[in-house]
């Protein structure tokens, strides 16, 4: 195991990437604990180590510095005038200020942050923990980016979808960066391959596409499968003939009228599993 106190002995950009790797594992740590009704103070107490140590050497940025004095305030040392412990109110100001701290070594040592670098406080739920709209299922159509399959399967499973497709050409939920948008949901959330003719099985179908009825207007089925298209040609017209219900389309004010098909998912399984909840 890597010693916080090796820190030092390290080149400075290599030690910032290094302790916001550490603090990574701190975090995820701490989360597990408050999620267990356990106190996460071993793992502050290793975050209050490294700040420590950062904040100590002369070449530590002073963005780091701020942000690591900002975490040691929440240090049994630094407290023991006030408060000798932190209380279980600390906690979650204690895990901000670490989420900061780490946040700020990213920026520092030049890594751009994206959506896996954030800590999803849900991550490892146990599958046992879903709980399922029986019979609501989600066709994914030639997605081609792995970054979309991800976040989609990930809202799927967080909006309770029972079951999500993928075509032949869709691009795989195993792929490092669907498994990293994902956070998890791939492994949650039932997934498998299919061609359009599951579409006849799956229940009544419709597709997200544009030229439908209105989002608020439409009649969605308490159980079934919505038919979501590419990126780039939307909803194939083979996929559109098979499904019963039409189709259904998002108003849209802009200009540009235009968004990401994992957002226009997000936005339809939010009103139709908030219409037969």
């Amino acid at each position: 195991m890597f010693l916080p106190e090796r820190l030092a002995k390290l080149a400075p950009a290599h030690r910032l990437r290094k302790a916001a790797l550490l603090l990574e594992v701190l975090e995820r740590e701490g989360l597990a604990a408050l999620r267990r009704n356990q106190s996460p103070l071993p793992s502050f107490n290793q975050a209050f180590r490294i700040a420590q140590i950062l904040n100590a050497l002369h070449e530590t940025p002073r963005e780091v510095v701020e942000a690591g004095d900002m975490l040691l305030s929440f240090s049994p040392n630094e407290r023991a005038s006030v408060a000798p412990s932190l209380t279980s109110e600390d906690h979650g100001d204690a895990l901000r200020a670490l989420d900061a701290f780490r946040h700020a070594l990213l920026r520092e040592g030049g890594q751009s942050r994206a959506d896996w670098d954030l800590i999803d406080p849900d991550t490892g739920l146990a599958a046992e923990a879903r709980r399922p709209l029986i019979g609501l299922r989600v066709y994914f159509e030639d997605i081609r980016s792995p970054f979309n399959v991800g976040s989609m399967l990930r809202t799927a499973e967080a909006f309770g979808f029972e079951e999500a497709l993928l075509s032949p050409s869709c691009a795989d939920p195993i792929h490092p960066r669907a498994q990293r948008s994902a956070m998890g949901a791939a492994s949650l959330l039932p997934w498998r391959r299919a061609g359009l003719e599951a579409l006849v099985d799956a229940g009544p179908a419709f597709a997200l596409e544009l030229g439908g009825a209105a989002l608020g207007s439409f009649d969605f089925p308490e159980s079934g499968i919505v038919v979501v298209g590419s990126e780039e040609l939307g909803v194939s017209r083979n996929a559109i003939e098979l499904c019963a219900l039409g189709a259904v389309s998002i108003p849209m004010r802009g200009a540009k009228a235009s968004i990401n098909v994992g957002v226009a998912f997000g936005i339809l399984a939010n009103v139709w599993t908030s219409k037969i909840g």
